[in-house]
C-alpha cells in the first residue's frame, strides 16, 4: 500500500498540467502541448554556446535524420520490408490518433497510438512506447510530455499504453500494480506485437520511455526486455526492483532524466520505500552494461541542466544521465509539472537523438 504522504505527492503530481479530452468514436483528441527547444537560447536549433555536445550535438542532428530519410530516421529500409516486418503487408493505419483496445491477461487494456503525418506505409518506422506516471492514464501522459509534435517532426510512431488502476508494476512503485505483482512486462511485449501488426515498424528500432511510475517500469523493461527495446529513457523514475535482478540479455544502452529537486522520487533515494538514489541507478547500468573508465564524462552543459556519459560500453552501448538542478518532478522542456521546471533541456529532443543512435543487434 502507499504511503499516505507519497500518495499525496503523486497525485499532486499527477494532476499538474494534465489534461485531455476524447472525442466521441473513441479516437483521442491531441492536447499535447508544443515541445519546448532543446535548448531555450537557440530556439531548438543548437546546444547553445556554453553547451558541450560531445556527440556532435542533439538537436540538429536530430531534426537533419529524421527529415534525410523521410521521417524514417535515417536507417536504410530494405526494398521489400513487407517479407520481414508484418505490418508492411497490412492495411495502413489512419494517421493521428486512436485508441486501441487489446486483450491481455484474460481483461481488456487499451493504448493510444499516435501515427504521424509524416508516416510512409511500407517504409519501417521506428517506434517508441512512452508509459503515464502513477494516478495518471495515457491521454493524461500524451498532453504531460508533449512527444506528438517530436514524433511529427520525426516520423517515429508512438504509443501511449494504459496502465491497470493508473499504475504499473514497477517493482518499489506504484500502486496496486505493483503489490499485485501485475504482469506489466508482458502487457508491454503484448502491445509492442498488436502495433508491428498494424503498422510498418522497424523491429530494431523499438524504444521505451516513461515518467515516475513509467520511469520504474521503464527501468524494468530495460532488464527484463532488452531482446525488444533498443534502448531506454527513463524520466524522474528509478530502478525499483532489486540490483541483483536485473539481468538484461544484453548492454542495453540507457539515457536518464532527474530533477535535483524532486520531492516524489528524490534525486538522493528514500530508502524508507526501498527507492535507491539516481546516482546508484546510474552506477548499477554502466556495471551492467561493461563501462569502462573511472567516471563518466560531461557530454552536455547548458545552465541548469547536464548530462554525464560512459561511452567506452560493451557493443556500442552507452549509459547517460541527464541532471537538472533544482527542477522538481517533471518532464524535461516542458512547463507543466510538479514544482519548478526547466527549458534548459528538452527530453524529447535529447533522447530521440540518443534513440538514433542505437539499434538492436
Amino acid at each position: 500500500m502507499e504511503r499516505p504522504a507519497l500518495a499525496w505527492l503523486l497525485s499532486v503530481a499527477a494532476a499538474a498540467g494534465c489534461s485531455s479530452e476524447t472525442a466521441g468514436n473513441g479516437a483521442v483528441v491531441d492536447a499535447a502541448q508544443p515541445d519546448a527547444s532543446w535548448d531555450s537560447s537557440q530556439g531548438g536549433g543548437g546546444a547553445g554556446d556554453d553547451a558541450s555536445a560531445g556527440d556532435g550535438g542533439w538537436a540538429g542532428a536530430a531534426g537533419q535524420a529524421g527529415s534525410s530519410a523521410g521521417g524514417s530516421g535515417g536507417t536504410e529500409v530494405p526494398a521489400d520490408a513487407s517479407s520481414w516486418v508484418p505490418g508492411c503487408s497490412a492495411g495502413a493505419p489512419k494517421q493521428g490518433d486512436a485508441t486501441i483496445d487489446l486483450s491481455f491477461g484474460g481483461a481488456s487494456r487499451n493504448y493510444i497510438l499516435h501515427v504521424p503525418g509524416s508516416y510512409s506505409h511500407g517504409s519501417p518506422a521506428a517506434l517508441v512506447i512512452n508509459l503515464h506516471g502513477y494516478l495518471m492514464n495515457a491521454s493524461q501522459q500524451q498532453a504531460f510530455c508533449g512527444m506528438n509534435e517530436k514524433s511529427n517532426e520525426a516520423g517515429f510512431v508512438l504509443a501511449y499504453p494504459n496502465g491497470t488502476s493508473t499504475s504499473w508494476n514497477g517493482g518499489a512503485c506504484c500502486g496496486s500494480s505493483a503489490s499485485s505483482h501485475a504482469d506489466d512486462v508482458g502487457f508491454i511485449r503484448a502491445v509492442v506485437a498488436d502495433i508491428e501488426n498494424r503498422a510498418c515498424i522497424d523491429p530494431k528500432r523499438v524504444y521505451v520511455t516513461g515518467m515516475s511510475n513509467g520511469g520504474f517500469l521503464a527501468h524494468r523493461l530495460a532488464c527484463e526486455a532488452a531482446d525488444l527495446f533498443a534502448a531506454a529513457a527513463p524520466v524522474a523514475g528509478v530502478l525499483g526492483i532489486p540490483e541483483n535482478d536485473c539481468k538484461p540479455s544484453r548492454p542495453i544502452p540507457i539515457i536518464h532524466f532527474h530533477g535535483t529537486a524532486d520531492l516524489v522520487v528524490p534525486y538522493a533515494g528514500n530508502p524508507a520505500i526501498s527507492y535507491p538514489s539516481v546516482k546508484s541507478t546510474f552506477e548499477g547500468w554502466a556495471k551492467r552494461d561493461g563501462c569502462t573508465g573511472a567516471q563518466a564524462v560531461e557530454t552536455f552543459h547548458n545552465g541548469a541542466a547536464s548530462c554525464d556519459t560512459w561511452q567506452d560500453c560493451n557493443a556500442g552501448s552507452q549509459v547517460t544521465l541527464c541532471t537538472i538542478t533544482g527542477e522538481g518532478h517533471c518532464w524535461p522542456g516542458k512547463t507543466a509539472c510538479t514544482w519548478s521546471s526547466t527549458t534548459d533541456i528538452s527530453a524529447n529532443d535529447a533522447m530521440w537523438e540518443f534513440f538514433l543512435k542505437h539499434t538492436l543487434p
